[in-house]
């Protein structure tokens, strides 16, 4: 038994402390828990409604709501945005919230991004972006589709961590941001490894459950085919275990880079690689062809080059009369030319009534179900914050056409009036209007009640 103790004043006695005994096991068992949840809800997992985890929601909230930059704003320095979100929204290291920045600029990261990075924001070679101090970003057109509806009500907002400022608890995604870029991370206990897929066919997958909810998971595959990775390659699955790891929620994408061969003079070839496996170096890649090539591992090749720019390029020059086939089987099965990618389709799905959201592994009909749930109920609170905008103009127009044939009459009882408050209540018994009919009326320009602006107020009433 472990004893805590307890600093203050009790009213009991005039003890400065008190001694509480407690159980070790009990109280490391609950500590312990409260780690795992922590790390599984506040950071390793993304929520399906948006495909986000906390620090990037964060980030995206912060270049949207502290800085402003939509995509047709110059960009700042990233330095500006990282001091925002960890000032305001992320208490939690300055190096982990830049790493999430720069990956979600990174096109080789994500299938669609979602920060418009400018500088040096890293390479597929695996360097790491510059300071942040030299960087500078700003929104993507797409990333705007997750944020455009924040202000009309559309999804619950929380207190940011001092409770000074709020955050939505996930931003209202127009489109399946978690199949379309997918994501990884490590909790406690569990992990998720979502790969991405076409924006497109995601879409068009969603469309067709809307209209049969009764679709089943080979129905949806007419549309969507499979992951999509950024960096191209080659999967060599075939339909049936595609849709068994779809079905599942789980499974392993054999993912293989794709090459193309050039006839060279004097019997030689030239192998092109374009394309390479997702989340793997290319710098790794070359090294290691390097050192089979040196240790003569792989005869049929005498030279390798790296020879990119903005797309994959890696040159490997053959021996004469040399079978390029062969030497790439051999590079395939001893090269992270060749890899595993391991899915786990887990992630934060909603608990119905609350506000929190609990870890699942869910099946590819399961996560289009559950963002098109959401959609619909975002869909409907927009809808009614719209309605709702709309009736308080109409009840405001209706209030200025009341008084518009009584110009005169509200002028004289405005200059006879003691202040705003005064000539508000005198307008009121006048002319039976109400408060915010009255605060509209007494905030408008004298030139806005000129003739013209009196048929433009006039012909909006009738428009609506």
């Amino acid at each position: 038994m472990a004893k805590r103790t307890r600093s203050g004043t009790d009213s009991s006695n005039n003890n400065p402390s008190e001694i509480i005994p407690v159980l070790l096991d009990e109280t490391t068992r609950q500590r312990y828990l409260n780690y795992a949840l922590s790390v599984i809800t506040s950071r390793a997992l993304p929520d399906i409604r948006d495909g986000l985890k906390p620090v990037q929601r964060r980030i995206l909230f912060s270049m949207f709501h502290n800085h402003r930059l939509v995509p047709d704003r110059p960009p700042i320095k990233s330095a500006k945005v990282v001091g925002s979100v960890i000032g305001e929204w992320h208490p939690h290291g300055d190096a982990a919230v830049y790493d999430a920045m720069a990956r979600m600029a990174q096109p080789w990261s994500l299938r669609n991004t979602l920060v418009d990075g400018h500088g040096n924001f890293g390479s597929q070679d695996g360097d790491r972006p510059a300071a942040y101090r030299y960087t500078e970003a700003r929104l993507t057109p797409l990333a705007l589709e997750l944020l455009n509806e924040l202000n009309k009500n559309t999804v619950d907002f929380q207190p940011n961590y001092d409770g000074k400022a709020e955050e939505p608890l996930v931003l209202p995604a127009r489109f399946p941001n978690l199949l379309v870029n997918g994501s990884t991370g490590i909790a406690v206990g569990m992990a998720t490894n979502i790969p991405p897929h076409n924006l497109g066919e995601v879409i068009e997958a969603a469309i067709a459950l809307i209209a049969n909810r009764d679709a089943s998971i080979s129905d949806l595959m007419k549309y969507l085919k499979g992951p999509d990775f950024p960096t191209g390659g080659e999967i060599l699955n075939n339909k049936t275990e595609i849709r068994e790891m779809y079905e599942t929620g789980q499974g392993s994408i054999r993912l293989r880079g794709e090459y193309e061969v050039k006839a060279l003079d004097h019997g030689k070839s030239a192998i092109l690689i374009t394309s390479i496996p997702f989340a793997v170096d290319k710098s790794t890649i070359v090294e290691r062809i390097g050192e089979l090539i040196i240790t003569k591992k792989v005869p049929q090749l005498v030279d390798v080059r790296d020879e990119s720019t903005t797309e994959v390029q890696i040159a490997l020059e053959t021996q004469k009369d040399a079978d390029p086939h062969l030497a790439m089987a051999y590079l395939f099965k001893h090269t992270p030319l060749q890899n595993n990618f391991s899915v786990n389709l887990t992630c934060l799905v909603p608990v119905p009534g609350s506000i929190v959201a609990r870890p699942d592994c869910l099946n590819l009909k399961q996560m289009l179900e559950q963002f098109i749930d959401f959609r619909f109920v975002t869909v409907k609170r927009r809808f009614s914050y719209d309605l709702q905008v709309l009736e308080k103009r109409i009840h405001i127009l209706n209030g200025f056409k009341l008084i518009f044939d009584a110009l005169d009459q509200v002028l004289k009882i405005i200059r006879q009036s003691e202040g705003k408050a005064d000539s508000a209540n005198k307008l009121q018994q006048r002319f039976g209007l109400e408060p915010i009919q009255t605060d509209a009326i007494l905030e408008t320009p004298i030139y806005k009640l000129s003739r013209t602006e009196i048929k433009k107020m006039l012909d909006e009433l009738a428009d609506k």
